[in-house]
């Protein structure tokens, strides 16, 4: 019997030798990203405000202070994480923040500093990144943009006006950002959750008048009945930054417990 061998690398594995920058990167589901890919063999390093101690994961994990609201602290901290890392072949932008509220219930104020963060955010890091991944591209490496958009992009959403507005734009910047992008080697995709269990959705439960009623309320709007995990969010990034979904780009994977696609009878009937 002749022995074949396959040609790709292990799944587990298909991120050895690549080196991954991941914004927010200090909790939530940017920390569970950095971690999985390490976990799978990548380099991490994490751009956050507050890096905080990223030790206790699978593996190391390089951590530094950076505001995506600042084109020279991106800058500095794209290049001391390239630096560190020895290269660039993955960018996860996951740094985000989130608004509630009708179209009245924000001031310009408020509108201006969720799109500098959720929209900007990614032009400042992308922008900064770019020349680093296109280099390892040039060469045959894998190169792979992953924005973290959400399911108030696509989909109408109660008391989500202003966040729903930044993360259109995500989705569209990705789009747009793919075909621009495409013949220099490097992908660019996005995912969609639906509502994450998250230490932000968290605080917005505390807030509400009845937390209970609000989880449930929150649970029951996914077909699933149950809120996404940071970990399942992470899972699907990994997918999209993974040089085995090379044919992969200028996609964007719902990860919405079937929010987006669904439509289902109300139970018992």
């Amino acid at each position: 019997m002749t022995e074949t061998t396959s040609p790709h690398p292990a799944a587990s594995q298909e991120f050895a030798g690549l080196k991954a920058l991941v914004t927010g990167g200090a909790s939530g589901i940017g920390r569970a990203t950095a971690e999985l890919l390490a976990a799978r063999g990548a380099r991490v390093a994490v751009l956050d405000l507050d890096p905080g101690d990223l030790d206790g994961g699978s593996r190391p994990l390089l951590g530094y202070r950076a505001d995506v609201t600042d084109d020279a602290s991106v800058r500095a901290g794209v290049t001391a994480a390239t630096a560190a890392l020895g290269g660039l072949d993955i960018l996860v932008n996951n740094a985000g923040i989130g608004a509630r509220g009708t179209v009245e219930d924000n001031d310009d104020d408020e509108w201006r500093r969720v799109l500098d963060v959720n929209v900007l955010g990614i032009v400042r890091t992308t922008r900064a990144a770019l020349p680093h991944l296109r280099r390892g591209a040039e060469v045959g490496r894998s190169a792979a943009i992953v924005n973290t958009c959400s399911i108030a992009g696509t989909a109408g959403l109660p008391q989500r006006a202003l966040y729903s507005a930044s993360k259109g734009a995500v989705y569209s910047l990705t789009l747009a950002m793919a075909a621009d992008h495409v013949r220099e080697g490097v992908r660019v995709n996005c995912v969609t959750p639906g509502t994450v269990d998250t230490p932000w959705v968290g605080r917005l439960l505390d807030a509400a008048d009845d937390p209970a009623a609000e989880r449930a309320a929150l649970e029951a709007r996914q077909p699933t009945g149950r809120l996404v995990s940071a970990d399942e969010v992470a899972a699907a990034i990994a997918y999209l930054a993974s040089p085995l979904s090379g044919a992969t780009t200028g996609t964007a994977l719902a990860v919405d417990g079937g929010m987006q696609g669904l439509r289902l009878r109300p139970a018992g009937r």
